[in-house]
């Protein structure tokens, strides 16, 4: 068959078939181009060290594909226009479409980039780590604003009339969502301020200890250590106290309590004391090894001379594990040593008793007589 008998044989077609075969063809073509050469980019894009060429081809990938659609819609209104298959208004309308989804195929590329920044931003940034979410949200929702302003405006509407009454319809919402609109906000304050940031261990001033799991929109989740969560709404948190124990750093000093007996060399008892604690501190998985813990003596107690002993953890949670190897090594090293920690002690003095209690009964009859 020749180039004239396929001519022959297209001729026969219905145009609006022939414009749609073409225009499927051309869709096809495209379409496998992109994905060979986005492929091959994204190829290139993960043997650097850099981030946003991997974020930029990934992003324009969807709306590439809108974009290839709006190229073959407007290929195929131009064909069955030349066909003279359609009228001026399907034009038209066609032209109209191919304008809103250009504007869609931007929005996405928009939203898809600074998504994709902030979240790899944040996973190298403790200040971005815990906004994240909010921050994502937030430009998300100015993204979805700002298109669907273009779009009514490409469609012949007046965004102005619009944007004045929407500003009295947000100061009813605003009324009617005042709590919603107060912990929003509450939790933006959280993420500019920062008192603290997920994975941080905090005390809130009712009790509640635990790590910060998410900072959302309306609330706060924080793991405490029982493996329960305590949902805070993010209004109170800005006006409670607040104890940030990873701020401005991990490790913590950890106080030891101890009393020894009255007849103990105390010179002995410090030296003994700080050999075990430095013991610990440099074998331990979670002690401080370079810390200089010392021996403080505070109290004559009613049956022992009390020193507080400081150590130092990595962590607030670590502070129980080093207090217990503590104390296990110390008792240890106290009996091998002959350093007594006394029991709780309550001497009677009967004679003294016994003569006080003769002397208020003479003063007594000398009274009444």
């Amino acid at each position: 068959m020749n180039f004239s008998e396929i001519n022959l044989a297209s001729s026969h077609l219905p145009p609006w078939l022939i414009a749609s075969l073409i225009v499927l063809l051309s869709t096809g073509i495209m379409l496998v181009l992109k994905r060979l050469i986005l492929g091959h980019l994204g190829r290139l894009a993960n043997k650097t060290h850099y981030v946003f060429d991997s974020l930029l081809v990934r992003s324009i990938s969807f709306p590439l594909t809108i974009i290839i659609l709006v190229v073959n819609l407007v290929l195929l209104d131009y064909l069955l226009t030349h066909f003279s298959v359609i009228n001026l208004q399907f034009d038209t309308f066609t032209q109209m479409f191919a304008k809103i989804l250009l504007i869609v195929a931007l929005l996405l590329f928009v939203d898809r980039l600074a998504s994709g920044a902030i979240g790899g931003y944040a996973q190298r940034s403790d200040a971005l780590r815990s906004s994240s979410g909010i921050l994502g949200g937030i430009t998300r929702g100015l993204i979805l604003v700002i298109g669907v302003l273009v779009i009514l405006g490409t469609l012949g509407i007046s965004v102005t009339p619009l944007i004045a009454s929407l500003g009295i319809t947000s100061l009813a919402v605003a009324l009617a969502l005042q709590p919603t609109l107060e912990n929003f906000f509450s939790g933006v304050q959280l993420v500019v301020d920062k008192p603290f940031r997920v994975g941080d261990f905090i005390e809130l001033d009712s009790g509640e200890k635990g790590f910060v799991e998410k900072i959302g929109w309306r609330s706060t989740a924080i793991k405490m250590l029982p493996n329960n969560t305590v949902i805070m709404p993010n209004s109170l948190l800005c006006t409670s106290k607040v104890i940030n124990y990873f701020y401005p750093a991990r490790e913590l000093s950890v106080p030891v309590e101890v009393g020894v007996h009255y007849n103990s060399d105390l010179e002995k008892v410090e030296k003994v004391t700080l050999e075990v604690a430095r013991d610990i501190l440099k074998t331990h998985e979670y002690g401080v090894p370079d810390y200089d813990t010392f021996v403080i003596f505070h109290t004559f107690d009613s049956s022992s001379i009390n020193f507080t002993v400081m150590l130092r953890a990595r962590e607030f949670f670590h502070q129980f594990f080093i207090r217990s190897a503590f104390i296990k090594a110390l008792h240890r090293r106290y009996a091998e040593e002959g350093i007594v920690i006394p029991y709780p002690i309550r001497a009677i003095n009967t004679q003294q008793e016994h003569v006080d209690f003769r002397s208020l009964m003479e003063n007594s009859g000398s009274t009444s007589r």
